[in-house]
């Protein structure tokens, strides 16, 4: 595997002198700057390439070439917008950046409701709150029918939690789920939205009457478009799981397990449709066996990210060390390294730690956390390869 890093761009605290230093070997990124659904021109991908490769590093995945919000509910603009898409992977192919990670999951990217758990060796890590999600989703959103999708005892938990919680707690609840985890990404809502709640209930109201089947029509609609471009241009398409793994907001998830991958990838069996191998995402799934599904689809994965989440008895997850947790990883490593050829990997959502703390990183991507991350994965990679 090729040790990769996530890096946002030129104005990233981190530079691309420290990873290099830190034995990265290839860069994960995108034109973050460019709107949802515009072309990702030539000369734009060059003077991000030129860059990445004027520090002794290549460009060896983009992530993400963002779908648009109306490709995944099939608006009246779809088809112009994947023409976009198209050209965007042409384009990519052409400059030789042969790996492409996208996601399919409506409105949300990644959910957790607290950025910074505090653990008790003092780091701080990524959390999950299921209860916390219920009453965002039943109290601030106030989603019809909400209930409807929680136990009688979750609704019960909720209710109880609306007697305590403070003002402040509604607002971080907001900032934290709505926008600090998506609008570094590409997302929907970026910061000083003034009226977050209200824009995302009405791209919530875009998703309405479309379930599991409708999603899966419209991810394969886009895949029988873009495939054969990217077959074409030499790029590997891979998608990312959905983070987490189950239904969320009454929206459809179709990225969730060993079913839906199989789906997708039969839906255009085309070794350009391929997995970006989230073990992260899914080991939040209490469904999912991650080293059986690395197993059954090492074949089609074309990128990896290597992290580890726990899951709590009460229904909660949170980001665990990587070297333990549901994700298995140096049993994924294994089974990775058998694949042998060279498939990209970069570590992910390591702790928050020492003089990192008060950066004010993107969320779960500080420096120090991940470099340990990176040192321990290496040592597994090392162990294995011997």
């Amino acid at each position: 595997m090729i040790k990769t890093w996530r890096w946002f761009g030129k104005n990233d605290k981190i530079t691309l002198s420290d990873l290099r230093q830190i034995g990265v070997e290839g860069i994960v990124t995108a034109l973050h700057h460019i709107p949802n659904g515009e072309i990702w021109s030539p000369e734009e991908i060059f003077d991000l390439k030129q860059y990445v490769e004027a520090a002794g590093l290549k460009w060896s995945v983009v992530e993400s070439l963002p779908v648009p919000e109306s490709i995944k509910y099939a608006g009246p603009d779809r088809d112009n917008l994947i023409e976009n898409y198209k050209i965007s992977l042409a384009n990519l192919g052409k400059a030789g950046i042969k790996t492409v990670c996208y996601n399919f999951m409506p409105v949300i990217d990644w959910i957790r409701t607290d950025l910074k758990r505090k653990q008790p060796d003092g780091t701080y890590t990524l959390y999950f709150d299921h209860i916390r999600f219920a009453y965002f989703d039943i109290y601030i959103l106030k989603r019809k029918d909400a209930e409807k999708n929680y136990s009688p005892k979750t609704i019960e938990q909720v209710h109880a939690l609306d007697k305590t919680i403070t003002r402040q707690e509604k607002d971080e609840l907001i900032h934290t789920i709505i926008v600090k985890t998506q609008g570094f990404v590409n997302g929907n809502i970026r910061e000083g939205e003034q009226a977050p709640v209200a824009v995302f209930n009405r791209l919530l109201e875009n998703y309405k009457g479309i379930d599991k089947q409708g999603l899966r029509e419209n991810l394969n609609y886009f895949l029988e478009q873009v495939i054969p471009v990217a077959e074409e241009s030499g790029v590997n398409l891979c998608i990312h799981p959905d983070d987490p793994p189950f239904a969320v907001l009454g929206l459809p998830r179709i990225v969730t397990g060993e079913a839906d991958i199989e789906w997708l990838l039969n839906a255009v069996d085309n070794p350009h449709n391929g997995l970006t191998f989230c073990a992260g995402s899914l080991s939040a799934g209490i469904h999912n066996d991650v080293p059986k599904l690395a197993e059954k689809f090492a074949s089609r994965t074309h990128f990896i990210h290597l992290r580890s989440t726990e899951i709590l008895s009460n229904g909660d997850f949170m980001e665990a060390s990587h070297m333990g947790g549901r994700g298995h990883l140096p049993e994924l490593i294994r089974i990775f390294e058998k694949e042998n050829r060279p498939i990209p990997m970069r570590v992910d959502h390591g702790p928050l730690m020492l003089t990192d703390i008060d950066k004010e990183y993107n969320p779960g991507y500080s420096f120090l956390g991940r470099m340990k991350a990176l040192a321990e994965i290496s040592g597994m990679m090392h162990i294995v390869e011997f």
